[in-house]
């Protein structure tokens, strides 16, 4: 992952870096799309018709030229409909505008006014679990570089190449963190935790072998516009219980 490699007080540097190394070996030349559309409440497995407000998972899903790169469309039928983006009753509790991590459900949820939320799939790696607590969106990149550290590096000396020293590795389909990354800090210090895009649709909504919380890309390119910086962000489990 990228961003400074400082230590949390509440987090291991070397497990998270594990299973980045696992992660950048693994991602394919694939990616995804965006779009500022939001289906309609939640109906699970249910798809938004063309006639709704908010267009339909076709449309929110479709390809689209971002940033330089040509982003293909996710095969939505291949998908569990539930992991795909969606307005639904907030079961966070939380104010509106925060963004809530729920680990045991693979669920991404960006509070909104009137007791909603919007709810976006995710996958988890073990990094994605490693970590839980209340924190900040710090900053956030557009198609950002991706630099391993030194550690990883010494484990896997073919990743020399995207080290800071060599300027890391530049931002595209094949670049570990997709499309956006979100990075996130507690009280001032790099957690090493990610929010951050994924071309591996198949992973959406399981638990994979490395990584942090890898979201579609276009989910994680329309989360990114709706938060700004030092958008309040909650870890945890069990907050989907009553939602499926």
């Amino acid at each position: 992952m990228s961003g400074p490699y400082q230590k949390s007080a509440s987090i291991t540097r070397r497990s998270l870096l594990s299973g980045a190394a696992a992660g950048a070996a693994s991602l394919a030349l694939a990616s995804c799309t965006t779009t500022s559309g939001i289906p309609p409440a939640d109906k699970p497995k249910d798809d938004a018709g063309p006639g709704s407000a908010f267009g339909n998972y076709a449309t929110m899903y479709a390809p689209v030229a971002d940033g330089g790169f040509d982003v293909p469309a996710v095969p939505i039928d291949k998908m569990d409909r539930r992991y795909l983006r969606r307005l639904v009753p907030d079961p966070t509790g939380e104010r509106p505008g925060t963004v809530v991590v729920d680990t045991s459900a693979h669920f991404l949820y960006l509070v909104r006014e009137n007791g909603q939320a919007l709810r976006y799939g995710v996958g988890l790696g073990r990094a994605g679990f490693e970590w839980s607590g209340r924190a900040v969106i710090q900053w956030k990149r557009k198609w950002p570089k991706w630099t391993p550290p030194d550690e990883m590096i010494a484990r896997k000396p073919e990743l020399e190449k995207y080290s800071v020293r060599n300027g890391g590795m530049e931002p595209g389909l094949m670049n570990p963190l997709g499309a956006r990354a979100l990075y996130i800090f507690q009280d001032g210090v790099d957690t090493l935790y990610r929010v951050h895009g994924s071309p591996e649709w198949w992973t959406i909504g399981k638990s994979v072998s490395s990584g942090c919380v890898r979201m579609l890309n276009q989910d994680v390119m329309d989360l990114y516009d709706r938060v700004p910086n030092r958008t309040p962000i909650l870890v945890t489990s069990g907050v989907s219980a009553a939602v499926s």
